[in-house]
């Protein structure tokens, strides 16, 4: 079994660093990366990731503002 995970950053080097650094684990699968956080928000409505890497400080919408507006769950 494995975990879907979505990595959501709005500087392309730490997103493309965290989903590095996740490939080589066999039980996780990227379901996708978002540079912010209205796509992070339609990406995890669509996804329903089971993990979710998200920036907290982000441009318009941040991490908590994503997790505000999807809910905690």
């Amino acid at each position: 079994m494995s975990i879907g995970v979505l990595v959501v950053d709005d500087e392309p080097i730490a997103r493309h660093a965290i989903v590095r650094l996740l490939r080589d684990d066999p039980q996780i699968e990227i379901l996708g990366e978002c540079g912010d956080g209205a796509s992070a928000v339609a990406r995890i409505r669509h996804l329903s990731p089971d993990l979710v890497f998200l920036d907290i400080q982000m441009p318009a919408m941040g991490g908590l503002d994503v997790v505000a507006e999807i809910g905690a769950e």
